[in-house]
């Protein structure tokens, strides 16, 4: 470790798929901050250009890389899904967020912060809210939220650090790579099955500026840590945090995507989570976010346009 201490606001912030979706709208929100951020990117000359930002180069994954990356750093925020691309086997990349947690904490980083998804929540038909507190998937669920469940199962494994699992729902927000506002509305142009769904199912969504800014603030200790995970994140333990603004009907996203596309939607009735996923948590942690589902579906559809 550096001279420069974890704990010193001057510390940088290690970002992984710092020119993902994600990870670029938590890299400019650390910038916002004041934070500098070391940006770990696989292709060169594509971390943000932005005032602060250094970038690395290479798998993050690899031991020589994260040690590079997490030298002195002050937290580290994984951003990255091992299902985008893979060569090898899926349960060799379920290990890849470990074996950068392990870098941070060796190089004396406090705080590691990985990035999952409300989809690792067991959600069916009579399925009760959703909180921290409710059954995670079954082996049976479909693999992006197995793998994320075991991604999340392997970061327990990890002492000595501090570690918090974000979990999102969907992410509403522009994006060549956002599922919800440019890869999702593609395929319903192109496929009807994308466009025939339960109308009344759940559809919980927040919009990336606002997941941004909750990590970014867990980041830089703007969230304190606390002994009661309803207060903050639990020093030396793993602590989950939902992130979710609020709950629509599908209906309330699908149509309005259908008629900018041009096409029909297909409704039919199924089997489908009808309840609430909650976020109580983060807004006792002080996270509130400011983008409303009208001002983020009216950003949407005039991208579409």
């Amino acid at each position: 470790m550096t001279s420069e201490t974890t704990s010193s606001p001057r510390a940088p912030v290690v970002v992984t798929g710092a020119n993902g979706f994600v990870g670029s709208y938590v890299t400019a929100a650390l910038v916002d901050r004041g934070v500098s951020v070391r940006a770990i990117v696989r292709r060169p000359r594509t971390a943000p250009d932005l005032p602060g930002v250094e970038e690395i180069v290479g798998e993050f994954h690899d031991r020589d890389v994260a040690d590079r990356a997490c030298s002195g750093a002050r937290a580290v925020v994984n951003t990255v899904h091992p299902m985008q691309d893979d060569d090898g086997p899926q349960e060799s990349a379920v290990g890849w967020a470990a074996a950068l947690a392990e870098a941070a904490r060796d190089a004396g980083v406090p705080l590691f912060v990985h990035v999952s998804t409300t989809s690792v929540y067991e959600r069916k038909a009579g399925t009760p809210d959703v909180d921290e507190f409710s059954p995670l998937v079954d082996d049976d669920a479909n693999e992006y939220a197995v793998t994320k469940r075991d991604t999340e199962l392997r970061l327990h494994e990890v002492d000595g650090i501090t570690r918090v699992l974000v979990r999102p729902t969907a992410i509403l927000g522009p994006g060549e790579s956002s599922v919800w506002n440019t890869l999702q509305p593609e395929s319903i142009r192109t496929e009807e099955s994308a466009r025939t769904d339960d109308p009344e199912r759940t559809f919980g969504w927040l919009h990336v500026h606002d997941l941004a800014d909750l990590i970014a603030d867990i980041a830089v200790g703007a969230i304190p840590l606390a002994q009661d995970p309803e207060q903050g994140p639990v020093p030396g333990l793993v602590t989950p945090v939902n992130a979710v603004t609020g709950n629509v009907r599908l209906r309330e996203y699908l149509a309005p995507v259908c008629e900018a596309l041009g096409v029909e939607p297909v409704w039919e009735t199924r089997e489908a989570f009808r309840a609430q996923l909650r976020a109580d948590r983060a807004r006792a942690w002080g996270w509130s976010p400011k983008v409303s589902f009208e001002d983020a579906m009216a950003e949407l559809v005039t991208g579409l346009r």
